[in-house]
């Protein structure tokens, strides 16, 4: 990424910062930053997949009768 000529700084950068969160590559480093083991990771990705499981049921539901 080069910068384009005559171009703003801060637009440079807000530019930079855009590619960078397109990439999911600060999610990448966060995950890398320290070690987890393989049950704990395992026990989180079941726990997500519960959370999402329960909000998609929770989304289907029909609403409580007001009355």
């Amino acid at each position: 990424m080069f910068a384009k000529d005559g171009e703003p700084f801060d637009k440079m950068l807000r530019r930079f910062k855009r590619k960078v969160e397109e990439s999911n590559l600060m999610d990448d480093l966060r995950a890398k930053e320290f070690y987890e083991k393989p049950t704990t990771e395992r026990k989180r990705k079941k726990g997500a997949a519960k959370a999402r499981w329960r909000k998609k049921l929770r989304d289907q539901q029909l609403p409580k009768k007001m009355f």
